[in-house]
C-alpha cells in the first residue's frame, strides 16, 4: 500500500462535543430540549445537514426552513473553533510514523472542507496530507464511491495500492463500492456489529494501524 485515506470524526478525531454545543445551541434557540452527547453522537457520520436533521426529527418534528436551520449550525459549530475536539488515540503518532515512511496520506470526509481542514489545522497535522475531500467537493457524498476514489486520486496513487480507514457502516460501504479495502477503527462512533461490516481487518488502537496496513494482500482483492 502506496496511500493511506481517513474518514475524520469518529476515526482520527473525537469531534462530538462540538457538535453536541453548536446542536443545543440550534435546540435553544428553537426552544427545543437540549441533546445529551450520546444523542448527538449516534447523529454523526452522513454530513452537518443528516446530523441537524435527525437533531430535529428526535425532538418532534423537521421545520420548514431546514436548509437555514442548517445554515444556522454551521455558524455556531464555527464558533466553537473545534476546542474540544482532539485525537483517538494513538492516531497522531500514526498518523506521523505513516507519513515518515512517504505513505500517502488523505482524508475523504462528509463533513465541509473548510471545518475539515480547520480541525487539522488546530492539531497541527494538515501538512501530513496530501488531499482533503471534504462533503462540498461538489461530488456525491459517502456511501457514494467518488470522493474516496477522487481523493486517491489526487494522493497519486492508483486504487489498487489504497486503503481507506475509518469507524461506519457508510465509511465500509464506501470502500466496498470504490474497490479499496477497508480497516475499522472500532472505538469510534459505529452504529452496530462490526460482522455487519465488510472489512479486510479491524483495529482498536491506532498504534496497531501500521502493522494491520503491513500485514494486508500486496495486491488488491480484486485483482
Amino acid at each position: 500500500m502506496k496511500a493511506v485515506v481517513f474518514d475524520l470524526d469518529g476515526t482520527l478525531v473525537d469531534s462530538a462535543g462540538d457538535l453536541q454545543a453548536a446542536a443545543n445551541r440550534l435546540m435553544r434557540q428553537n426552544g427545543l430540549p437540549e441533546l445529551d452527547l450520546a444523542t448527538v453522537t449516534c447523529f454523526i457520520g452522513n454530513g452537518i445537514a443528516r446530523l441537524v436533521e435527525r437533531c430535529f426529527a428526535h425532538s418532534g418534528s423537521l421545520p420548514d426552513d431546514l436548509p437555514d436551520q442548517v445554515a444556522r449550525f454551521k455558524l455556531y459549530y464555527a464558533a466553537e473553533e473545534h476546542r474540544r475536539t482532539g485525537f483517538m488515540p494513538g492516531a497522531e503518532t500514526a498518523l506521523r510514523r505513516l507519513a515518515a515512511s512517504d505513505m500517502a496520506l488523505g482524508l475523504c470526509t462528509n463533513k465541509d472542507t473548510q471545518p475539515a481542514r480547520a480541525i487539522l489545522n488546530r492539531l497541527r497535522i494538515e501538512g501530513l496530507f496530501r488531499a482533503v475531500v471534504g462533503g462540498d467537493s461538489g461530488l456525491a457524498q459517502k456511501p457514494d464511491a467518488s470522493p474516496l476514489l477522487a481523493c486517491v486520486a489526487l494522493c497519486g496513487v492508483p486504487p489498487a495500492e489504497a486503503v481507506y480507514v475509518g469507524d461506519s457502516a457508510t465509511d465500509a460501504a464506501t470502500a466496498e463500492v470504490a474497490g479499496l479495502p477497508f480497516l475499522l477503527y472500532t472505538e469510534g462512533y459505529r452504529r452496530g456489529p462490526l460482522v455487519t461490516m465488510k472489512h479486510a481487518a479491524a483495529f482498536s488502537h491506532f498504534a496497531n494501524l501500521p502493522n494491520v496496513i503491513r500485514g494486508l494482500p500486496h495486491a488488491h482483492p480484486a485483482d
